[in-house]
């Protein structure tokens, strides 16, 4: 019984040794990017950062503008109130709540449309990324590319986010 347990040992030893060196022949490289750092660096992720900020100023000004006339037809409103008929001051009521009507719904909306631009935006410069980290895996050999946030430990030599960087600046021609 002894031998046969010897013998099956042995026969499992020599099996995940020469196993082992199989998988170990194929062992690829693998890379990780950074994509937070891909917006914050490259050329495209400022003009997206820049693009965005710009359309979000333009939107929170057009608010601004929108509740400063609001505030001045509540100032007017009281100011004339005791000299006005009741029913200027019902007809002034209503229009005023018109406004802000309009001024919630006219936030709601460019709430949505920013955020649909911001979505779209970063999902067309996500894929930009993707798209060249693809062809740089394909180029250098690399099994697996993954993002950052995906990954709970990798050390800093697989970075490749630099490399990726560098690539996207070269063929960036200024358009998103």
């Amino acid at each position: 019984m002894k031998k046969i347990a010897g013998v099956f040992a042995s026969v499992i030893f020599c099996l995940l040794v020469f196993s082992a060196s199989a998988f170990g022949a194929d062992v690829g490289r693998i890379g990780i990017i950074d994509f937070q750092r891909v917006l914050l660096e490259s050329e495209a992720g400022k003009s997206v950062q820049a693009e965005i900020q710009q359309k979000g100023r333009s939107m929170e000004s057009d608010l601004m503008k929108m509740g400063e006339e609001i505030e001045s037809m509540m100032r007017q409103m009281q100011r004339d109130s005791m000299v006005m008929s009741a029913e200027r001051r019902e007809q002034q009521q209503r229009e005023l709540e018109i406004r802000r009507y309009d001024f919630q719904t006219m936030q709601k909306k460019y709430q949505s449309e920013f955020r649909e631009m911001e979505v779209n935006m970063l999902d067309k410069l996500r894929d930009e990324v993707f798209d060249i980290a693809e062809s740089i895996g394909q180029r250098e050999g690399y099994m697996l590319i993954i993002e950052r946030s995906a990954a709970i430990y990798f050390p800093s030599t697989i970075d490749i986010t630099d490399k990726l960087i560098q690539a996207y600046n070269e063929q960036f021609d200024g358009e998103l």
